[in-house]
């Protein structure tokens, strides 16, 4: 068991765990605060991942200096919101964790920042998720949200587990404290790149649910590998390749590939010329002067066609990966 405690139950969190919506929303905000004549601050922002709604409404009037209460930013900026959250797409692995569970009875919950009803709306979005997750929690049920434990603890409470037999899932620093403090055992997902270093008190740090080890809990392993190789929901996305490099061009300006994307992949590229060939990718951050970014590296294998790699080259081309070989490192704090 390498020292872990059987869980018996798991809890999620949501944004950034279950559901990437701010890879559908990141322009949102900057779209709201040109209204006013202001401008996105990164680092800010990035500091207010996991915070609750109402707090997170007080420090963006206050950091930008909006002629607006909290309460109207919210009411202003929450339509913009429920527009794009239907469009959400689960993150890598997230629907295998979840049927896995589901098939092998362990209970499993959903405990999120947000307030109930935004939860709910985005539960509602993914089809069979209403039946998996019959307890749903909100900052709104509680006397506090994370980083206090009160979420995780009502979330136990209802699903009839003791608290140290829980699992808590997150990706947020806010998220992996509450669970601690709610003597739960917790592993991390980070959903901003390169930070896994600032997540030591998690029990462990992944970089995606395809590296989840169910077994490490007292869990049934998952039984879907085929040899060396998983078959996972496809990943699609729009590159150009040169030099055994992939860029990627997305029309929307915002990457189709979510942070979590990471490891080694395999599956198809057509390119523009109508010629299509297998292709192999690894995927990872790299720390470039002071911000990280995605590498992705490619390997044609040309079966159809029978063009050399740099023939290929600058063609655009779109990828659709199907199946996981393996992730670099998964960090285990304990």
């Amino acid at each position: 068991m390498n020292g872990y405690n059987p869980i018996s139950a798991v809890i999620f969190d949501m944004d950034g765990t279950l559901l990437n919506p701010e890879q559908l929303t990141k322009d949102l905000l900057g779209e709201f605060l040109l209204r006013y004549g202001k401008v996105v601050d990164e680092e800010k922002e990035v500091k207010r991942l996991g915070m609750i709604q109402s707090k997170a409404a007080i420090g963006i009037v206050e950091d930008y200096d909006l002629p607006i209460t909290p309460q109207q930013f919210i009411q202003s900026i929450m339509p913009m919101f429920y527009d794009k959250w239907p469009q959400a797409k689960p993150l890598p692995g997230v629907n295998r964790l979840i049927k896995h569970l589901h098939k092998h009875g362990v209970p499993f919950s959903v405990a999120s920042n947000s307030a109930r009803k935004h939860v709910e709306a985005k539960v509602l979005g993914q089809i069979g998720w209403k039946d998996y997750f019959p307890i749903i929690l909100g900052s709104d049920d509680v006397k506090s949200g994370k980083p206090s434990p009160d979420l995780f603890l009502e979330a136990a409470n209802r699903m009839g587990v003791d608290p140290t037999c829980c699992l808590v899932l997150e990706d947020s620093l806010v998220g992996v404290k509450a669970g601690k403090a709610a003597n739960m055992q917790v592993v991390a997902v980070p959903s901003i790149e390169g930070e896994s270093d600032e997540f030591s008190i998690a029990d462990v740090v992944i970089h995606s649910f395809l590296d989840f080890q169910p077994e490490l809990w007292g869990l049934t392993p998952f039984e879907d590998w085929v040899m060396n190789a998983l078959p996972i929901e496809p990943l699609h996305f729009k590159a150009s390749y040169k030099a055994g490099f992939l860029q990627e061009s997305s029309d929307k300006g915002v990457s189709d590939l979510p942070t979590q994307a990471w490891g080694i992949y395999f599956g198809w590229v057509d390119f523009d010329s109508q010629a299509r060939s297998k292709i192999v990718v690894s995927m990872r951050w790299v720390r470039s002067c002071d911000y990280f970014q995605r590498n992705i590296q490619a390997c044609l294998l040309n079966g159809y066609d029978e063009q050399s790699n740099d023939q290929n080259d600058d063609q655009p081309m779109k990828v659709a990966l199907v199946g996981y070989i393996r992730g670099f490192r998964t960090q285990v704090t304990k």
